[in-house]
């Protein structure tokens, strides 16, 4: 029987983006540039030269929020999520308030209880803040 832990490093992947799809990509990208520290890259453009895609680098990772004329924020909870972003923050109450004041909003619904809050971003979209500690 082979072994299946046989080291594939080389066939291996390594994640290096993840696409956020919002109405207005830029301003999706600018809120999560200031939530994360970071700053809005070069944006990448479409065949007509438009900026449609705008990066954000958080160390390794980049995250690139594409404008998308056919975006629709989920109804959430009643939609399933294909995926969220879950931040972490040293003090949570302090990182509520200026994600709020970016223009994040927050649902009735908070199923975390003491153990995250659920915010949506100005694309409508949730994520998830709680403490790193």
């Amino acid at each position: 029987m082979a072994d299946t832990h046989a080291d594939n490093s080389a066939l291996s992947g390594k994640p290096l983006s993840h696409a956020i799809w919002a109405e207005d990509g830029r301003e999706l990208a600018e809120f999560y540039a200031a939530a994360l520290g970071a700053q809005v890259s070069e944006p990448y453009r479409d065949e007509d030269g438009n900026p449609a895609a705008f990066p954000v680098w958080v160390g390794d990772m980049m995250y690139v929020f594409w404008s998308a004329t056919s975006f629709k924020a989920p109804t959430w909870p009643q939609d399933e999520l294909a995926f969220h972003m879950d931040i972490g923050f040293d003090d949570v109450e302090a990182a509520e308030k200026r994600l709020l004041g970016l223009g994040a909003t927050k649902p009735a619904h908070q199923p975390g209880g003491d153990h995250w809050t659920v915010l949506l971003d100005p694309s409508g979209q949730p994520f998830c803040i709680s403490s790193t500690r």
